[in-house]
């Protein structure tokens, strides 16, 4: 089975399969079109066959960033755990294993990872591609722990990259959007596996936060605020603490806000059934730092998601311009989360040399309000030059875009040297990244 053409059911799809949909069910891919693929030597094969091609992950994004028209080469049954490098601190994994597949795996192992997104069914290779994150002020993205990467090119030649040896180039690739190739493998930095305890408070004044709005963000290893923009009280701060590294005094209020007396889901009128343990009880790192466990449909299921950056020094006036339209916002929005995230120098990220708080938003499947808040909440933002999470729904212009990644130019150059007939790119790029 490990061949190409001795496991045509996993590598080859029989004719038009139906239409897949992302997890949200918000978007049905273009194509039925989607292949298998078990191993690098069949995707390798796949690549060269196709003129048009695009990799799939685990279909959590919600605009059209990994959708074809043409053919669809989902890395999901490439998932495997390939090796761990104990003396150089890494694990080698293939690029469609799931996070929440993986940090069990390592946690088991002795090791764990930095840092890790609210959901763990997201995959290794799709959440790097966008620059997905988590949260803490000192904790980077998901993306700034790679260390290597092994990608089949549009030739169908494979390239590695590693942080060590290719400086910028890998800088360039790590974050890739999907227009550098397919990535068949991840090289990731690991350490000792630590525990991680959760506290929760509810109703947080505004006014406190605007004050201490550092000091909040960094009272544990990753903060998260959640908000309606409907009163003047964040609903729930969610506090995760590193054991042994963060304070370890539990606290009956924080900064004006009560502690919970039970578990809680963001979206408080939720079951918190498929949240993560809270109370202060510790557990493991990857079983606090997601807010979802891994065995339940995450979040609300059916919604959109929007997300913005921008640089941590003007969260505050972020924050303030975006609550004057609280009462546009408020009858389309589940709920909204504020988290921090470290700088890093990935060409493509939206945390590319400025640490960011990100203002998310859970909206209500509902396409054409949300279409329309967000020009104006965009334009609130402008002035704090605020950069779209790569995988969710926005309406910037590409000028925009291009404004306010000054590697955009050189990142495409570096795509052309791998792609220089365009086999990777789709509508989205078309038109995001080269203003087509």
């Amino acid at each position: 089975m490990a061949a190409p053409f001795l496991s045509p059911l996993s590598a080859w799809p029989l004719g038009q399969q139906e239409r897949l949909k992302n997890w949200a069910g918000n978007l049905t891919y273009s194509t039925g079109n989607v292949f298998y693929p078990t191993t690098v030597a069949e995707v390798q094969q796949l690549v060269k066959k196709h003129s048009k091609l695009k990799a799939l992950g685990t279909r959590h994004c919600f605009n059209t960033i990994a959708d074809s028209k043409d053919n669809l080469l989902s890395t999901s049954k490439m998932n495997k755990v390939v090796s761990i490098d104990a003396k150089e601190h890494t694990v080698t994994v293939e690029g469609g294993i799931k996070y929440g597949e993986l940090a069990p795996y390592l946690h088991a192992k002795g090791y764990a990872l930095h840092n890790l997104a609210s959901l763990p069914h997201i995959s290794v290779g799709g959440s790097i591609t966008t620059a997905t994150h988590g949260s803490g002020v000192k904790n980077g993205n998901l993306a700034s722990a790679v260390r290597g990467l092994e990608v089949v090119i549009a030739d169908g030649s494979i390239v590695h990259l590693t942080k060590a040896a290719d400086g910028e180039k890998f800088n360039a690739a790590v974050v890739g959007l999907g227009a550098i190739g397919v990535i068949t493998k991840v090289t990731l930095a690991i350490q000792p596996t630590y525990m991680v305890r959760q506290n929760v408070f509810i109703g947080l004044p505004m006014a406190r936060l605007k004050d201490n709005f550092e000091k909040i963000m960094s009272a544990g290893y990753s903060v998260s605020l959640f908000y309606d923009w409907q009163t003047d009280l964040i609903n729930e701060v969610w506090i995760k603490s590193r054991i042994g590294t963060d304070s370890d005094a539990v606290l009956p209020e924080f900064y004006g806000a009560k502690a919970a007396t039970k578990n809680l889901h963001p979206i408080i009128a939720l079951s918190a059934e498929n949240c993560t343990e809270q109370m202060g009880v510790p557990g493991p790192w990857y079983g606090r730092l997601p807010h979802f466990k891994m065995g339940f449909t995450p979040s609300s299921g059916k919604e959109l998601q929007s997300e913005y950056f921008v640089p941590l020094h003007h969260a505050v006036e972020a924050i303030s311009a975006v609550a004057k339209l609280g009462k546009q916002i408020g009858p389309h929005l589940f709920i909204t989360e504020i988290r921090a995230i470290a700088a890093d120098n990935l060409w493509m990220s939206p945390c590319h040399e400025q640490t960011s708080i990100t203002i998310h938003f859970t909206w209500k499947q509902e396409t054409e309000a949300v279409l329309q808040l967000l020009p104006q909440i965009e334009a609130a933002l402008a002035p704090f030059n605020a950069r779209p999470h790569w995988g969710k729904v926005f309406t910037l212009a590409p000028k925009v875009l291009e404004a306010r990644y000054p590697k955009l130019q050189d990142f495409k150059k570096l795509v052309a040297e791998y792609d220089p007939h365009g086999k990777f790119r789709n509508v989205f790029l078309e038109r995001e990244v080269y203003g087509g």
